[in-house]
This record gives structure tokens, C-alpha cells and sequence, in this order.
């Protein structure tokens, strides 16, 4: 045991005198307008990074592209597959899959300028943060740029969301341009499957306790011939559906208690006919409606235990994870 504890310091002081290893994730789906451009542009701004492109089932030459360009280039990484759908099984496959100590996430549609990638890094080098998201919002570029007005909305429903529930400043909930420190990758469980994984990756980061820092980047739509893979309505149920989620999972006692509290005031609300009618004439007339507010009065019972059972269940989810991070030191 003392000879892999030794082992362990070791290998930590190794890595903490070398230059940190930087990776570049672009996940893809039929970027082939966009791809070339796109890893020339990190592979200038960081020439010893490694970029790794995450083909997501592309039906173009996106791949043959991407390969050609790593060729020519000569430079570090390559393209990953992923068969399964989704911007999150598709970043889900590179934090698995790729070794690093600072990881940098892009779309690759040239939307983000890779020349910015080292106000993204550096606090992250530093150890001043676990997370760094690249704002889009604060310098008003997205709202210039951004041709999809429900978007916007969307973005902004979310962010007020999230800065009320977890007491945050947040401007750019929804970002896809990210840096991040290896103990968040490695320590970062996605469940998420498509667009609503930088929103998940916010949550956790805030849930958890990570250190979390916006820069403002600039931000520019796709060029022309290039096809947004974004669907205005059903990203928009994806939107609600995030906020149910966010709600539901992350503050378990407020979604069930809201319930039980609606269910509660419903019940008082038929009740009060009933009493009333009872106090005047000693007699219930209207027994449907006491049936009715004597079983929203125990659904409102049940809801608020469940609630009381899920929040304990999550800060004992919380408990065992800071225990994990102590225990696995980067």
C-alpha cells in the first residue's frame, strides 16, 4: 500500500511540472463546410494541443475532411467515433476516450474564434478555475449574430432559472465554447444525450461546487452553405423539459413542495364548500366535491414526503461526492 501511495505522489508531481497537455474536443455532425477551417484555426492558436473531432454519425465527407486536414497539419490527435446521436454522447465519448490536463470544448461550425482559446485556458493553467464558459452574451454579439429570436428567448428563460435557483450571476448558460480542468472532466457524469449537455455541464459545475468563470468571446453565425443543426421547436420542448429537469433533480424539496403546496391550496379550496355547508346545516350534501379535497389534501401529503425523501437522498449524493473528489486528488 505504501509503495502505490508513493507511486501515485510520484506520478502527481510528474505532472505537475510539465507543461500541461491541452485537448481540443469539436464534436460533429456534417460539418464538412466547416471542419477544415475549424481545426486549422485551433491547431494555429494552440500548435501543441491536441484536436480531436468527434464524428457523430456523419453522413457527409465531414470525416475524410477532418483526416486530410490532421494530415496536412501533422498535428496531435484525430477523429473519434460515436455512433449514438447527440452533442452529449458525442462529448461523452471524447471525455472517455481522451487523456488531459486542460480539455477545450468547440463547436465546429466556425462560430467561435479559436484565437480566444487562451483567455479560456489560462485560469484554468492557473488553478483559478475548474470551468471557464466563453460568454457570448455580455459584448451583444449573439443577439446581433444570432438569427433564431426564439433562441434567445430560450437562453434567457434558462439562465434566469438557473442564476435564481443556485444564487449564480451567470451570462451564457448555454455556451458550447468551454475550457475545463481534468478533475471536472473526469468527475463529470453526462446522462445527457443532445444540445442541453452545456446546460448540464453548468448545472453540475454549480451544483457541485466547482469554481466556474466567464470570459466574453466574440461570437459569429454560420457562414454561408454552412446548416444549423438546431430545430426551433423541438429544441424549444427541450428548453422546458431542461427546466423541469433542473427543477426535479437538482432541487427535488421545491418541485415537490410547489406541488404539494398547489395541491394543499386546491384542497382548502373545495374543502372550504364543504365545511361551510356542514357548519350551516350539520349535513354534506356535496359529497364528490369532499371526496375531492380530501384526496388533494393527501396527495399533498404524499408529494411534501416525497420531497423530503428525494432532498435527503441528494445530500447524501453530494456527501459521497465531495468524499470522491478528496480522494481521487488530480
Amino acid at each position: 500500500m505504501l509503495d502505490i501511495g508513493l507511486q501515485s505522489d510520484m506520478e502527481w508531481q510528474a505532472r505537475s511540472s510539465r507543461a500541461p497537455q491541452v485537448a481540443v474536443v469539436l464534436p460533429a455532425y456534417n460539418e464538412a463546410e466547416t471542419i477544415a477551417a475549424t481545426i486549422k484555426d485551433f491547431h494555429k492558436a494552440l500548435p501543441e494541443a491536441a484536436i480531436w473531432v468527434v464524428d457523430n454519425r456523419c453522413s457527409d465527407n465531414t470525416r475524410a475532411i477532418a483526416e486530410s486536414t490532421f494530415q496536412t497539419l501533422r498535428c496531435k490527435g484525430g477523429v473519434l467515433q460515436e455512433k449514438r446521436p447527440g452533442k452529449g454522447n458525442a462529448v461523452r465519448r471524447a471525455f472517455l476516450e481522451v487523456e488531459a490536463d486542460i480539455y477545450v470544448l468547440s463547436d465546429a461550425d466556425c462560430t467561435y474564434p479559436a484565437e480566444q482559446v487562451h483567455q479560456l485556458i489560462d485560469p484554468v493553467r492557473r488553478g483559478e478555475a475548474d470551468m471557464v464558459v466563453g460568454d457570448r452574451h455580455t459584448d451583444g454579439q449573439y443577439a446581433a449574430e444570432n438569427k433564431r429570436p426564439l433562441h434567445g428567448f430560450g437562453n434567457r428563460l434558462v439562465r434566469n432559472l438557473v442564476n435564481t435557483m443556485f444564487r449564480a450571476d451567470l451570462s451564457d448558460v448555454m455556451s458550447g465554447y468551454r475550457a475545463f480542468s481534468r478533475q471536472f472532466v473526469k468527475h463529470y457524469p453526462i446522462l445527457v444525450e443532445g444540445f442541453e449537455i452545456e446546460t448540464d455541464m453548468t448545472l453540475h459545475a454549480l451544483d457541485k461546487r466547482f469554481r466556474v468563470l466567464e470570459v466574453p468571446v466574440r461570437y459569429r453565425d454560420r457562414p454561408a452553405g454552412s446548416v444549423s443543426k438546431l430545430n426551433t421547436f423541438r429544441d424549444g420542448a427541450r428548453v422546458l423539459a431542461t427546466i423541469w429537469n433542473i427543477m426535479r433533480h437538482y432541487r427535488p424539496l421545491l418541485f415537490f413542495g410547489t406541488a404539494a403546496s398547489l395541491c394543499a391550496l386546491l384542497g382548502l379550496a373545495a374543502g372550504w364548500v364543504v365545511i361551510a355547508e356542514f357548519i350551516a346545516q350539520r349535513y354534506i350534501e356535496k359529497v364528490p366535491l369532499a371526496i375531492l379535497a380530501t384526496g388533494l389534501q393527501i396527495e399533498a401529503g404524499l408529494l411534501l414526503s416525497v420531497g423530503l425523501i428525494l432532498d435527503s437522498m441528494a445530500h447524501q449524493s453530494k456527501l459521497q461526492y465531495e468524499r470522491d473528489l478528496l480522494n481521487d486528488r488530480p
